[in-house]
């Protein structure tokens, strides 16, 4: 099983990176976690086959992480995807789907699309199955206005992978991340603290209660990129195989 990070940067594309995007294959699981404004002309850039992608896991609402999904479906339709499709994310996704898609492209949410399209909502701590694909949310902390927010402790043919998403400190991520093959935290910062946004430093403070095998840090502002780091720094098209 691998990982890619397809984009790994943040909201202002610090660094030129492209908007979150991972891409997980395995030899039974294709899924996206996160599809940023930008990710459909990162996938294409790496050349990842869109049609044989089964799930997509939002983590929120803000354009960074969730506002690639109408690009995402105007191609799978224009390219005659049959193949279903299951996008899973926070609570209320079901009408924030069809508002992103209305103000990216006019009447694109009544488009009857070729493939079966399937949008669940995820609730805190209770635990999802999607084929061999099983995901448990947990809430973070991200201010206000784009949630529900959730991290993500993914299993998947053996393996666990767990993605803070975007959040300030929460106690939340320890059972999310705890023992994973692969954590995948926001380091915003490298010391200094900005509300609702994970600092390197208080990330840190907790990496030995959550003990996971391999740390991976993504979603850095220009007060991270260029440092030399004690931890491996995610960067665009950077694959992890497990």
């Amino acid at each position: 099983m691998q990982l890619q990070f397809v984009g790994c940067g943040d909201a202002f594309g610090s660094g030129g990176r492209f908007n979150t995007c991972f891409h997980v294959t395995g030899a039974r699981v294709n899924f996206l976690i996160d599809c940023g404004a930008s990710s459909l002309p990162a996938l294409k850039r790496l050349g990842v086959d869109r049609d044989a992608i089964d799930l997509i896991l939002i983590t929120h609402f803000h354009g960074d992480h969730f506002a690639g999904l109408p690009f995402f479906l105007l191609d799978a339709q224009f390219s005659h995807r049959i193949r279903p499709l299951v996008i899973a994310g926070p609570e209320g996704i079901e009408a924030k789907l069809p508002q992103v898609m209305e103000v990216m492209f006019e009447h694109s949410s009544k488009t009857k699309q070729r493939f079966d399209l399937s949008v669940v909502s995820l609730a805190p701590e209770q635990r999802r199955g999607f084929g061999e694909v099983s995901v448990t949310p947990y809430p973070v902390v991200h201010g206000e206005s784009g949630g529900p927010f959730l991290a993500y402790r993914i299993e998947a043919e053996g393996r666990v992978i767990s993605y803070s998403a975007d959040t300030e400190w929460t106690d939340a991520l320890i059972p999310a991340a705890q023992h994973a093959d692969l954590f995948i935290a926001e380091a915003y910062t490298y010391d200094k603290t900005v509300k609702n946004h994970l600092s390197l430093k208080a990330l840190e403070a907790h990496l030995p209660a959550i003990a996971a095998k391999r740390v991976v840090l993504t979603h850095m502002s220009d007060d991270m990129l260029g440092r030399a780091l004690p931890y491996t720094a995610a960067s665009d098209g950077m694959t992890i195989e497990f």
